[in-house]
């Protein structure tokens, strides 16, 4: 069973930047699709982006041309470099591993963008 656990958020100033990652503990790592997912307080959670095990990606609207994801299948680690910061971004933040139509999240990263 693939667990997750995400580092690297905080409080960042609009237009900031902020590094999300996340580690996996299982062996076929390279295989899963990898995404990250996001819930601000009152709304249901929503996907941000994710990417295939051939690094294929795909963007929620609201973050393309903002936000990359991307994955180091030698250090079982998925990323999502955010930039441009807006305070609608304001969220936690889940990794997410997803394979055969079972999908697994890890507890979440507070992301806070604010003056």
């Amino acid at each position: 069973q693939v667990q997750l656990v995400e580092s690297g958020g905080g409080l960042v100033q609009p237009g900031g930047s902020l590094r999300l990652s996340c580690t996996a503990s299982v062996i076929t790592f390279s295989i899963y699709v990898m995404g990250w997912y996001r819930q601000a307080p009152g709304k249901q959670r929503e996907l941000v982006a994710h990417i295939t095990s051939g690094g294929s990606t795909n963007y929620a609207d609201s973050v393309k041309g903002r936000f990359t994801i991307s994955r180091d299948n030698a250090k079982k680690m998925v990323y999502l470099q955010m930039n441009s910061l807006k305070p609608e971004d304001t969220a936690v933040y889940y990794c997410n591993a997803a394979l055969n139509g079972i999908s697994r999240s890890g507890q979440g990263t507070q992301v806070t963008v604010s003056s």
